[in-house]
């Protein structure tokens, strides 16, 4: 299998706050890694890492072959490891001025100097991917935040990556549109996409991840596959979280 993400010994400071601790990590091409642990353990930060949104102290970081130096460094594999990785955020960050079309044409265009021909139908074609091509010529307010999700999605895989980032996707949302957006990551997750996912959907966790890793207090105190983690955690602290996570 080839190695789309390596991490070792990888830390990360706030200030004087240790947010992440020696992280060891690999994520194999193909692989789809879901990432839990409660709010302020240094999840959203480890992904935000991964494409440089987040400088780390010192340790090891590649991305799909591309080494990203420590903070203080030369960071020119930056913008290839930019190309090559797709992030969600919770907030949907779509251009208000801009209709959904070209929300997702806008990336390949100035940062791959796609034509605008070729941008367009590849928006058209995400659009449909994901449920909402009869959408494309609204702009962001006229949609529902499960289908501006949808759209943040489709113009992260404009870009072609190799790996996507799903930064807690579903949080903002109403619950009923909660569903609409995992619908779309289950399909990618089917077509072998190699994805990152932070979330609190526990259900989804289990259903899609080949991998369940969880965090606490900036290190990762357990990981494996969805059953183990899930129905026979070996962490006291794992078996804390869960029983409050999975008891609401």
């Amino acid at each position: 299998m080839t190695q789309i993400v390596e991490m070792k010994g990888m830390n990360k400071y706030f200030g004087k706050l240790h947010v992440l601790k020696n992280i060891d990590l690999t994520v194999e091409q193909g692989e789809v890694v879901v990432i839990i642990g409660a709010s302020g353990s240094g999840k959203s930060t480890l992904i935000r890492c991964v494409n440089g949104l987040e400088e780390y102290e010192n340790g090891k970081l590649v991305v799909d072959g591309h080494a990203l130096a420590p903070k203080g460094g030369n960071q020119k594999s930056l913008a290839e490891i930019r190309k090559e990785v797709g992030m969600v955020f919770q907030q949907f960050n779509l251009f208000p001025h801009l209709t959904v079309r070209k929300n997702v044409m806008l990336a390949p265009m100035k940062v791959k100097s796609t034509s605008q021909t070729v941008a367009n139908a590849t928006a058209e074609r995400l659009l449909d991917r994901v449920g909402i091509g009869n959408q494309a010529d609204k702009y962001p307010s006229q949609l529902s935040g499960g289908q501006q999700q949808r759209v943040a999605i489709a113009r992260a895989l404009a870009m072609e990556p190799r790996l996507m980032l799903f930064d807690e996707p579903t949080s903002a949302l109403d619950p009923e549109m909660i569903g609409e957006v995992l619908d779309v990551m289950r399909e990618l997750a089917r077509e072998g996409m190699t994805m990152m996912v932070v979330t609190h959907e526990m259900g989804f966790a289990r259903e899609v991840a080949d991998r369940v890793i969880y965090i606490h207090e900036g290190q990762i105190v357990e990981q494996g596959k969805p059953a183990d983690v899930f129905d026979n955690p070996q962490n006291e602290r794992t078996q804390a979280f869960l029983s409050r996570v999975l008891s609401h």
